[in-house]
């Protein structure tokens, strides 16, 4: 095994533990006696952002530190400034003081291919994870830890720090992963072992999916919180396709765009309403969803034994009978009673709201409460911004904030 573990007692469920509401600013604990503050005149660089599992919060990897901000309101809730040293992955646990750390930058005290997990409760370090390569992402959940490495998935059991799984996938410089969060399924999403194609684990039901997703290599994913919804985009970033995990059965296709874009962030609304997706075209684009999962209800009273049966009351060759007669539809092309005779852009799902940024940037987007999508980007920026339910267009910005002065771009 390419890795090593290390511990220290008393580790709590992380439901335990207190939230980021704090207003203390500077460093505590731990860190402190570490690093000594840093000085405000010091150039602080932007690594990283990410979303919390509910989309309420996100967390800043900075080159000296982090910062944990609230969305609505937006506020910066806890940072942590160090001399030396910052953070290229912040991982978050819903709003719990415990956190998954991961070295980046310029002079970097931490090392890339160490993941910390950090009780800011206790101020104090809970257990270490070394490997032989870099890390590439880290995703928690209450009772799993997930380190993805380029090649390799390890994942341990959250209390005892215990090695349960490994998985081998294709080159994954990213770090494509995605864990559900419902107590009652237990699916983790990663790249297979060829192009295009994604593996699906579910754990509970001790049952491994397989989705011939794309032609081409696999750019970005995301899951439902409950993990039976599946949406992908390829390389060529032109087309999302939301399949069933159950059974790979594809429920849906929209597209984004005919040219070439980097895909950089997908993310699915929580009532499976709408998908927003980011690119380097400097548009996140709205999708209407028009799909629904046959058997939910079964998967949470299901044990493994009856795992074969699920999936047959999943399976469907009939599309018609996974789509919502009752929630709208994305527009088409004039020409698409043609389909099948002209190119399938003409008969493709286009979104019905967008909103532009600035093309050189970094975007990720999620969904806010009462029809609103949040931004946040690279280059320090949070938007909100509201979209009509019915008549779509362009987006209305609510709010933008310059959260962090930086002028980093996209890693």
């Amino acid at each position: 095994m390419s890795s090593t573990v290390s511990t220290s007692r008393g580790i709590l469920p992380p439901t335990r533990v207190g939230t980021y509401e704090s207003p203390e600013r500077g460093p505590t604990g731990s860190f402190n006696q570490l690093e000594p503050e840093m000085n405000d005149n010091d150039e602080t660089e932007l690594l990283s952002v990410s979303w919390n599992q509910d989309y309420g919060c996100f967390a800043a990897g900075t080159s000296h530190g982090f910062r944990i901000y609230n969305c609505d309101p937006f506020k910066e809730t806890f940072r942590r400034d160090l001399k030396s040293g910052g953070f290229k992955i912040v991982e978050m646990l819903f709003r719990c003081n415990i956190l998954a750390l991961v070295g980046g930058g310029a002079n970097a005290q931490y090392p890339p291919n160490k993941v910390v997990i950090w009780d800011d409760h206790q101020s104090r370090c809970i257990g270490e994870f070394a490997f032989r390569s870099d890390v590439r992402a880290v995703k928690l959940r209450q009772d799993r830890i997930v380190v993805v490495l380029e090649h390799k998935i390890y994942v341990y059991n959250f209390m005892d720090l215990k090695l349960l799984h490994q998985i081998e996938t294709l080159a994954n410089p990213r770090g494509l992963c995605c864990l559900s969060h419902h107590s009652n399924t237990s699916v983790l999403v990663c790249p297979g072992l060829q192009r295009g194609h994604v593996r699906i684990e579910h754990f509970g039901l001790n049952m491994t999916k397989l989705i011939n997703a794309h032609d081409s290599h696999i750019a970005c994913f995301t899951i439902t919180m409950d993990g039976l919804l599946l949406a992908t985009a390829s390389a060529k970033g032109t087309l999302i396709r939301i399949f069933n995990t159950m059974d790979g059965t594809r429920l849906q296709e929209v597209r984004r765009g005919v040219d070439r874009a980097e895909i950089y962030g997908i993310t699915l609304s929580p009532n499976v309403q709408w998908l927003a997706t980011s690119s380097d075209k400097g548009t996140v684009h709205i999708f209407r969803l028009r799909v629904r999962v046959i058997g939910e209800d079964s998967y949470a009273n299901s044990s493994g034994p009856q795992a074969p049966q699920l999936d047959h009351q999943n399976s469907s060759t009939s599309l018609d009978s996974l789509i919502s007669s009752n929630s709208g539809a994305n527009p088409s092309s004039s020409l698409s009673f043609m389909r099948g005779v002209l190119p399938k852009y003409f008969s493709s799902e286009w979104s019905f709201a967008r909103f532009h940024l600035p093309e050189d940037t970094q975007f990720i987007a999620a969904f806010g409460s009462q029809n609103t999508v949040i931004i946040v980007g690279m280059d320090g920026s949070f938007y909100r911004c509201s979209f009509d339910p019915v008549n779509g267009g362009d987006m209305l910005q609510q709010e933008h904030i310059r959260f962090l002065r930086t002028d980093s771009r996209p890693r």
